[in-house]
């Protein structure tokens, strides 16, 4: 099984990249996606959204992480898919599968599903610009509104040339539903493809990756939500080891909170950490008491001392 860490915009920023491929044995990154309109987009713009790039497109712990592009003009976008590769990037994604309103509105993301033919022109383009020893990738749903679109969205990613394919089993109106996952739907697509085909959604554990992979008919997976409801899900989902223990998670954190106030990434920490508890109190009780500790401090050195007295006491 290959494992992927997905791109979640907003929330799998370098730091957290670089902290969840310490914990665990993701096989590939993927960035947040770089937004190109009608512009060769400047080298800062790449090195900002994957500082991996000056480490040879790796985390520091050796995880591989390739560059997404998000948009809809094909010349513009196959110009700044070579850019990615010329700076390092070890191939590049393309987002056809962001469901957020205001990237539809522009006519990125989920949006080009209701365009087979676009998203053949675009990725046609980009596989000219792209070297035929890098990978071309794309992740798409299952479709705008009906998932039956899934075949005729597969079809154009491959006769375009990409070489990869990732699948998040809902339509783009299913949002994330836990209810509207299909990952059968993904098993036709499988069958018929000669491209490897990786599933994505509602995978929170090691009996959610099996059955993932037995619906789907996928050997790889990605997972996104749950990489940071459980912070070692690579292994959990990987070698069937068991969550971290909340008590386990304190150094992490604390590590985390250390990361974040380096350089000018210290503004950022409160509103970081809260927004990763989010995600924690859906899988550990014992995050709810931490948050409200956590959620009335605003200033940086507060929520390092805080998690740094945790971890102490956790040892």
């Amino acid at each position: 099984m290959r494992l992927v860490l997905a791109p979640m915009e907003g929330v799998m920023d370098p730091l957290m990249r670089q902290l969840l491929s310490e914990l665990n044995p993701y096989d590939l990154c993927v960035t947040e996606f770089v937004r190109v309109v009608d512009v060769l987009l400047p080298n800062k713009v790449f090195y900002r959204l994957s500082p991996e790039l000056h480490n040879g497109g790796k985390t520091l712990s050796g995880t591989p992480v390739r560059v997404q592009l998000l948009g809809q003009e094909p010349k513009w976008l196959a110009a700044n898919a070579a850019r990615a590769i010329e700076l390092g990037s070890p191939g590049v994604d393309m987002n056809f599968g962001c469901p957020a309103k205001t990237v539809n509105r522009s006519k990125g993301g989920a949006v080009l599903l209701q365009e087979p033919e676009r998203i053949y022109q675009i990725l046609s383009a980009m596989r000219q610009a792209v070297p035929q020893d890098q990978v071309l990738s794309a992740k798409i749903r299952l479709g705008w509104d009906d998932p039956a679109h899934v075949t005729e969205i597969a079809d154009a990613v491959v006769q375009a040339g990409a070489d990869e394919l990732a699948i998040h089993a809902r339509t783009k109106t299913d949002g994330y539903k836990a209810e509207a996952i299909k990952w059968d739907h993904i098993k036709p697509v499988v069958e018929k493809l000669d491209i490897p085909v990786i599933a994505n959604g509602e995978i929170f554990s090691h009996q959610d990756a099996l059955a993932c992979q037995q619906a789907s008919g996928c050997t790889d997976l990605m997972v996104g939500r749950g990489s940071l409801r459980i912070p070692n899900l690579g292994h959990v989902v990987k070698h069937g080891k068991a969550p971290l223990s909340w008590a386990e998670m304190q150094p992490i954190l604390y590590r985390y909170t250390q990361m974040e106030v380096r350089g000018d990434k210290e503004i950022y920490l409160p509103n970081r950490i809260k927004q990763w508890f989010g995600y924690l109190r859906k899988a550990y009780p014992e995050a709810t008491e931490q948050f409200e500790q956590l959620r009335t401090l605003r200033k940086s050195a507060e929520i390092v001392a805080l998690f740094e007295h945790a971890a102490d006491h956790a040892a």
